[in-house]
């Protein structure tokens, strides 16, 4: 027995060293954050952080700043910027092995790197400087840390340096996030439009009339159910993906109150842009001091890891935040293409398209080559669409450049509104505050003039005239300056209608409750101040469902049918825990589920016939709740789902089906909270492949509050991934958190550092606030 005791006290001695070992390891991949180190800098800079991690640098010059943020991003998000750039340019296969090949494969569509390269020659000089030193402040960083991130050596890796083009890949990455649909949206609406007639197609792809609050007030006229009959009547109804969207994205939201409309007198901005929430977040929080032109700046918000910028925030002057504008900024083209397809037909006549092979290098296996054909509009789509060339604002010159930096010296909302025509990223909402009490509203970004019949479906461009005729300059911008009422607001629904609308197209529109909800909210109080902008990010109340809610309550749930299928509980839920998105709301579950069910099998022949084709209804720019809703209403017995002979019967299967579905879950109707199918999923990369570790690397799984139509945005691991208040000249008094920390290591003390406080609504400070550690870059080799 004796010999047996050595032996399990030499493996727990072997076991422990083993973890002490890899926690000394780990802890090597910490980042510096006291004491000195030598940099390229021109004057010394300190970097700053409070009891969170929130980052202050302050430096003489605006470049020695940048090299600052650029030194603690290389030290704290390296991994993150790392993956952001490979899946922008399609390496990621390169690091992570075969797995990411379909991914790889499919971004090398867009030769971006290549791209960011060839922009990065032609920007102004000083923008280049800019990234220059910004990657030097990186790679510092990255190479003062005693070992290499400990990711990996989870994936036996080395880091590659940062170049400065890979500051671009990261901007192509944001494109990839919020420009998703690279052509299906107008694939799908194509095939659509064959499929019916015009007054069906008018009807089935409108604007809502009911939930619409655009800034210019511009109206829309609900158009009637046609009298023709349903078109999907005798089709098949068998899709595997039935699942509907009201928008091609769930978006972000803004708003702004005018002096007018603040207690303080100052204008008031509101930010939070929802994205896919990860560990590490998107966002990095900094405050940028320096001095240019004897003048004295400082610029603080959120910045985005790989680049140089503070993308929302304030500087003192204007305060300024954006939400994806969901508009147009992609066309498909209908080649003509010879017998061969080695030629397409243009106005100038035939020409040859050209092959393009790319290679992709796979770690731990031989590389993989993929070819490719480019039109002179841009690349042929991949197989069954091989007849069908991309164009896309992001493979223009016009896509990328760091104008946005300038906001940050910009001293005024008309400064702001220049600074934003051709700023080189997704187009965006911008709304703008400034301290002499103004706000604004324009789109930032490239706007391509379009001369198409159509521009939601493929169009033949070899006729002459057709096709796009460069971009929007400062007159042909959209934008609206100082409202009457001292309001506005963005929510990636339709903002502006009439020519402003035929410019800028439809991307995909949300349904426009959420930004209907805002409005009111803010048209609801006389005066604002930051707390109550700040409660209105985080309203959660389900206005959008109650006409659902009452259709249960008045149409479907009756003494019969539910004695039948024991449904009392089910409609005391309905009646009592439905006004909001709660966690524990039992009812707000119930009446979203039913409401997806009877959407989905009211659409699901129009799924089916997209689905045989490769495409998902998902793809469409359309609103399914508004003919949806209106079909409802008329019960038409033509537009009666197959299998049914009565709306009544449809709809009381609707209650059982999805009933079940939630049970499924939550094997107790009274467990059912909306949280308990709404859990947070903020995980790490890399959680899924090891497992072991997923609880020390990702967020916990808490149950949520809040869904897409309304303020409070969370569905799962897409939210609020900030929430910014702020006035410009009071910063002290505004309000900034992100759902998770600032560092991406584990045993930073910045890992999880705001993550209970957004989980809870608290409002953090804006600014940074007392310093517990301070870090001196000395000028040296």
């Amino acid at each position: 027995m004796l010999w047996i005791r050595r032996v399990l006290w030499g493996l727990l001695l072997l076991i422990a060293l083993l973890a002490a070992a890899l926690y000394l390891g780990l802890r090597g991949s910490l980042a510096q954050l006291d004491g000195e180190a030598t940099s390229a800098v021109q004057a010394p800079v300190e970097l700053l952080r409070d009891e969170r991690g929130y980052l202050t640098v302050k430096a003489e010059s605006e470049l020695d700043a940048v090299r600052g943020l650029g030194f603690v991003h290389g030290q704290e998000r390296f991994f993150q910027m790392d993956l952001m750039r490979r899946n922008a340019a399609g390496e990621l296969s390169a690091l992570v092995g075969a797995k990411a090949l379909p991914l790889d494969q499919g971004r090398r569509l867009h030769a971006f790197r290549q791209r960011a390269e060839r922009i990065l020659a032609g920007l102004p000089a000083e923008q280049r400087r800019l990234l220059e030193v910004y990657a030097e402040g990186v790679n510092e960083g990255l190479q003062r840390l005693t070992v290499r991130p400990f990711e990996y050596g989870l994936l036996r890796q080395s880091p590659l340096p940062w170049p400065p083009p890979d500051s671009l890949l990261a901007v192509y990455g944001m494109y990839l996030d919020l420009q998703s649909a690279q052509g299906r949206d107008d694939l799908a609406m194509a095939l659509l439009k064959s499929s019916v007639s015009a007054d069906w197609y008018a009807f089935l792809t409108q604007h809502s009339a009911d939930w619409q609050a655009s800034l210019d007030a511009s109206p829309v006229q609900a158009l009637a159910i046609p009298a023709s009959p349903w078109p999907w009547r005798a089709l098949s109804t068998a899709c595997s993906d039935c699942e509907l969207r009201d928008s091609r994205d769930i978006g972000s939201n803004n708003f702004a109150v005018a002096a007018s409309r603040s207690r303080h007198g100052g204008a008031i901005l509101a930010d939070d842009m929802h994205l896919g929430l990860r560990v590490p977040g998107t966002w990095f929080k900094a405050s940028l001091q320096w001095k240019r032109d004897g003048r004295e700046w400082r610029v603080s918000g959120v910045s985005l890891p790989g680049t140089p910028a503070i993308v929302a925030g304030s500087n003192g002057h204007i305060a300024w935040g954006f939400t994806n504008a969901t508009a147009d900024w992609a066309d498909v083209v209908a080649l003509k293409l010879n017998a061969a397809g080695t030629h397409y037909q243009t106005p100038q006549g035939e020409k040859p398209l050209q092959r393009r092979v790319e290679r992709i290098a796979v770690a731990g296996g031989a590389p993989v080559e993929v070819e490719f054909k480019d039109s002179e509009w841009g690349p042929l789509l991949a197989a069954p669409f091989e007849g069908y060339a991309l164009r896309w604002v992001a493979h223009d010159p016009q896509a990328l450049n760091f104008r946005v930096q300038d906001l940050g010296r910009a001293a005024s909302l008309d400064e702001a509104m220049k600074i934003a025509v051709g700023a080189g990223l997704p187009a965006q909402n911008m709304l703008v505050a400034d301290a002499s009490g103004r706000i604004g509203w324009t789109l930032a970004g490239a706007v391509p003039l379009r001369h198409l019949p159509d521009l939601d479906t493929p169009q033949d461009w070899s006729v002459a005239g057709q096709g796009w005729q460069g971009y929007a300059g400062f007159e042909q911008h959209p934008r609206l300056l100082d409202p009457v009422d001292g309001l506005l607001w963005t929510a990636n629904a339709r903002v502006v209608g009439g020519e402003m609308l035929a410019l800028i197209g439809n991307g995909g529109y949300d349904l426009g409750a959420r930004g209907q909800q805002i409005r009111d909210d803010l048209r609801a109080a006389p005066k604002h101040e930051e707390a109550s902008l700040h409660a209105i990010q985080l309203d959660r109340r389900a206005v959008f469902l109650q006409r659902w809610r009452q259709l249960l309550l008045e149409q479907v749930l009756k003494p019969e049918f539910m004695a039948a299928h024991d449904l009392g509980a089910y409609r005391g839920f309905v009646e009592s825990s439905a006004a909001e998105a709660a966690p524990d709301a039992v009812g707000y579950t119930l009446v979203r589920a039913f409401r997806d069910r009877v959407l989905e099998q009211l659409f699901a022949p129009l799924a089916a016939q997209l689905e045989a084709k490769q495409l998902r209804v998902r793809d469409l720019k359309w609103v399914p709740e508004t003919p949806g809703w209106a079909l409802l209403q008329a019960r038409r017995e033509d537009a009666l789902p197959k299998g049914f002979k009565t709306w009544d019967e449809f709809l009381r299967q609707a209650v059982l089906d999805s009933r079940n579905a939630v049970l499924k879950k939550t094997p107790a109707l009274a467990d059912a909270g909306w949280g308990q199918h709404n859990r947070a999923a903020i995980q790490h990369p890399l959680s899924s492949a090891v497992p072991w570790l997923a609880a020390w690397l990702d967020m916990p799984a808490t149950p949520m509050g809040g869904d897409r139509h309304m303020p409070r945005v969370q569905v799962g691991s897409h939210g609020q991934s900030e929430r910014m208040v702020v006035s410009p000249g009071r910063e002290e008094q505004g309000i900034l958190a992100v759902p998770g920390g600032q560092s991406g290591h584990p045993l930073s003390p910045f890992y999880r550092a705001d993550h209970e406080a957004w989980l809870q609504g608290q409002a953090l400070p804006f600014m940074p606030g007392e310093m517990r550690h301070r870090l001196l870059l000395r000028p040296g080799s």
